[in-house]
């Protein structure tokens, strides 16, 4: 028997879409308009089993979407701060089983390569790579990172997208990393611009949908 969701899913041009972000900090006015996103929290591991959990649920519900978007903030020493991008790919910087043979970045017996692309749709948005982890970078940390730009989240959405065979978009506005993280307000301050930029972004995510450029 099916189950009614609680999740919200929003249509843009021909998709269905549930959107996913982790803070409510990341959450404001503009995007409020516009979406009501899962909020999964912080982290992999809060991303991975919400993100799934409401897969799930949808899933049971007859309701599926046709597209995920994780969205939010990300951390860069070399992207414009305050500028949104595009996930051109993404990789998981924790794990590390090297010592028994396997290429760091690979889970251990599971088919994923170091790097996963994803889709690009939306014209004018810039690309950049992004590295998930479980650590705040800043300073040096950023010298061991093969990537852009770095978020909390989005490597663990996708596991739970490709449990369900859903394709994953990733929007990050840049919060920080131009100078070293000393305090919450160091993330913070940028979030209302960020707010804004990702709002319009989703216009134009929109506008690429209705003009055919996410078709499976």
């Amino acid at each position: 028997m099916m189950t009614r969701s609680t999740h919200a899913l929003e249509t843009l041009g021909s998709q269905r879409v549930l959107f996913v972000m982790a803070a409510s900090a990341e959450y404001g006015k503009k995007l409020k308009a516009r979406i009501k996103p899962v909020m999964t929290g912080v982290g992999p591991i809060e991303a991975a089993l919400n993100t799934g959990l409401a897969l799930a649920e949808l899933n049971s519900a007859g309701t599926m979407p046709d597209l995920v978007v994780s969205l939010g903030s990300a951390g860069s020493r070399s992207l414009e701060q305050a500028e949104v991008y595009q996930v051109s790919s993404v990789s998981w910087r924790d794990i590390d089983a090297s010592p028994l043979g396997f290429q760091k970045g690979v889970t251990p017996f599971l088919d994923h390569p170091v790097e996963t692309p994803l889709p690009t749709p939306i014209t004018g948005v810039p690309s950049a790579r992004l590295s998930t982890g479980s650590d705040i970078v800043t300073g040096p940390r950023y010298d061991a990172i093969d990537a852009d730009m770095v978020d909390m989240e989005t490597f663990a959405v996708l596991r739970a997208c490709q449990r369900f065979d859903l394709p994953l978009l990733g929007l990050r506005g840049i919060s920080d990393g131009a100078a070293d993280l000393h305090h919450y307000d160091d993330w913070a301050t940028l979030l209302h611009v960020i707010d804004e930029k990702l709002a319009d972004a989703l216009d134009h995510l929109e506008e690429s949908i209705s003009a055919g450029a996410l078709r499976r």
